[in-house]
Order: C-alpha cells, then sequence, then structure tokens
C-alpha cells in the first residue's frame, strides 16, 4: 500500500519538481573559506529534497536524491570521473534519511528540529569517512595530496593528514550546511507542503471531471 501511494502521479510528479530544483540549486555553490578550500563549495539543494521528505517519506527522499544527481549531469557533465556526484548522492542520503525516519514518527516542530539536527550530524560523520576514505584520495589523481593538505593546513594548523583534514575542514563544512539546510527547510516548509497538498487536489479534481 505504501509503495502505491508513494508512486502515485501526484508523489511522481512532486519528487520529479523537487528533485530538479534541487539538481538546479547545486550548480550554484559558495566557498567557505575560512573553513575550508575554496574547492569545497557550499550549496542549498538538500532544501527541496528535505522539504519532500517530511512530506512524503525517507524513501521519496533518496529517490529525490537519484533524480537530482541525473538531471545534474544532464545539466552539468561530470568533471570527478562521477565520484562527485556518488559523494553528493551518499552526503545527501545520509542527511534525508535519518531525518525522514525520525520525523516519520514524530510531526511536531520538535520532532522536525530534532530530525534535521540528527541529519547534520550524520552527514557530517559520513562526510568525514567517505572524505578520508574516498574522496580525498580520488582527488589526489588531479592535484598532489600534499598541496591538498597544505590548503587544509593553511586555514586550519592542525591538518596534517587526510583524516585531520577531514574532521578540522569538512566536518565543520557539513555541520554549517546542515544548518543552513536547517534553517531555509524550516522557513519554507509550510508553504511548500500546502503547494504539494495542492498538487493532490487538483490531481482528484481532475480525474473526477474525467470520470463525470
Amino acid at each position: 500500500m505504501r509503495e502505491k501511494q508513494l508512486l502515485s502521479t501526484k508523489n511522481i510528479t512532486v519528487m520529479g519538481m523537487l528533485g530538479a530544483l534541487s539538481a538546479v540549486l547545486m550548480l550554484f555553490e559558495v566557498p567557505l573559506p575560512f573553513i575550508a578550500p575554496s574547492f569545497y563549495g557550499l550549496d542549498v539543494s538538500e532544501v527541496p529534497i528535505l522539504v519532500g521528505t517530511f512530506a512524503l517519506g525517507p524513501v521519496a527522499g533518496v529517490i529525490m536524491e537519484v533524480v537530482k544527481i541525473l538531471i545534474k549531469l544532464l545539466l552539468k557533465p561530470t568533471s570527478t570521473g562521477f565520484v562527485g556526484e556518488f559523494a553528493n548522492l551518499a552526503f545527501g542520503c545520509s542527511m534525508v534519511l535519518p531525518a525522514g525516519l525520525i520525523y516519520r514518527f514524530h510531526k511536531t516542530k520538535k520532532g522536525a528540529m530534532a530530525a534535521m539536527a540528527v541529519g547534520t550530524v550524520v552527514m557530517s560523520a559520513v562526510g568525514i569517512a567517505g572524505n578520508a576514505l574516498v574522496m580525498l584520495p580520488f582527488y589526489s589523481n588531479f592535484m598532489p595530496l600534499e598541496n591538498i593538505l597544505a590548503a587544509g593546513a593553511a586555514i586550519n594548523p592542525a591538518v596534517g593528514s587526510v583524516w585531520t583534514f577531514a574532521i578540522f575542514c569538512v566536518g565543520p563544512f557539513n555541520i554549517i550546511k546542515g544548518i543552513v539546510v536547517s534553517v531555509i527547510t524550516a522557513l519554507v516548509y509550510k508553504r511548500v507542503s500546502v503547494m504539494i497538498r495542492s498538487i493532490g487536489m487538483e490531481g482528484r479534481k481532475s480525474r473526477s471531471r474525467i470520470q463525470a
């Protein structure tokens, strides 16, 4: 039953729209040079997906993350051999999945705040491990690892290895991103959720007219 509800015409439309909007937002990045080197850019592409996750559930969030990446690749081809896109998908899912699961059982304002806080912490932890184990070793094929670490050390002298880079640069970067995404989501969720419900109402009206 839940699968059928998730794959209704209305939900597919909503997931496609929010995934496409997220893909466009993914193209606009803002560097945070006081936290991480300039090749890390903050985007707010998780906002539409987090809104959709709260409205439709955690599985919908994962679907929208996939839609986002596919549309982004159509708009702008990969420059990282798809590793950057895969990382974005993994890190995005690490935020929306726990947030969506918590909100599913605690649909209150406090529940939403707790969901986004947990999602931010999980995304930060996954981002640290993912960068240390995958991203940084991969990017060393394009830029010497010493240069990457030096860029991190210029911001935080404690950086001296891939793990300290990930902990002191990537971790805080993802926490700030999670906070920004959470604040924007909290501000826009009510309005967007009303629009999502109105799409469902319009769909039901259209079917009623056809049957009549």
